[in-house]
């Protein structure tokens, strides 16, 4: 094609090119404004502050167990079992453990160091992190003062309620130590556990009114003469009506120091 050629199609390409002015451009739509919306509906529910899991002096931290597992002395595959936790309670319910510290093992292995109710005593060991499932905080205490015959719940380091109670008789005391609660059963409910009870991790060397292991139970009484007072096998006592208020207010996993 000669230059003549690509002249004239330059200049018919140019003639098709519209003018960069245009015509003149449409104006855009207005919008019409939104009628007035109704106010939104409450939420169904609140989400809480998130609260920290450690920091707090006043906190506990517990979890359900996973699996039956191997409480063992160090954080050690290879370290000796001190004791065996089941996935239930001799109860039937949930297992349970408080989570008193963590540590990694040289293979990246997670562990927790927790309560485990053995005898001869209380006693702390380590169990894999995956035994376990996830944790729930507490912040109550329960004290049990043997010798004032007498239970307390501390709430955020502050008493809530404080009742009498019936101890172990001389010759079936009841163990002093740090423990905890492990449920809430009503399955018990009779005239002489009372309507309610609570498991602990407590475990008395000789008899006991609990069944299935020698663990100590918290619980009504049909005798609420004979409180205050060392009146039972080992099992702590209290009149129905405070055992109903005690209740309300004790979550499992709660720490228990019979002193």
């Amino acid at each position: 094609m000669g230059l003549a050629a690509l002249g004239l199609a330059s200049a018919v390409i140019v003639a098709k090119r519209p003018n960069a002015a245009g015509p003149a451009a449409e104006p855009a739509a207005t919008l019409a404004a939104p009628a007035d919306l109704p106010a939104s509906p409450p939420p169904a529910f609140a989400i809480p502050r998130p609260l920290p899991l450690t920091g707090s002096a006043d906190a506990t931290r517990w979890a359900p167990l996973l699996r039956a597992v191997a409480v063992r002395s160090t954080p050690d595959e290879r370290a000796p079992a001190i004791e065996t936790l089941g996935l239930k309670t001799p109860e039937g319910t949930s297992n349970l453990v408080p989570v008193l510290g963590r540590r990694q093992d040289r293979r990246g292995t997670l562990w927790l160091q927790v309560r485990a109710p053995a005898l001869p005593d209380n006693v702390e060991g380590w169990v894999p992190r995956a035994a376990l499932g996830g944790y729930t905080l507490v912040h109550t205490r329960l004290v049990i003062d043997l010798e004032r015959f007498q239970a307390t719940l501390f709430a955020r380091g502050k008493p809530v309620f404080t009742a009498p109670i019936g101890v172990g008789k001389p010759d079936s005391p009841t163990p002093r130590g740090e423990f905890y609660i492990r449920n809430e059963l009503r399955a018990y409910r009779s005239p002489f556990y009372g309507p309610i009870a609570f498991g602990t991790s407590a475990r008395s060397r000789v008899l006991t009114d609990w069944p299935a292991g020698g663990f100590v139970g918290i619980h009504g009484t049909d005798r609420p003469d004979l409180l205050p007072g060392r009146v039972s096998h080992g099992c702590i006592r209290l009149r129905n009506a405070d055992i109903v208020q005690l209740a309300r207010l004790l979550p499992v996993g709660t720490p228990l120091t019979i002193r």
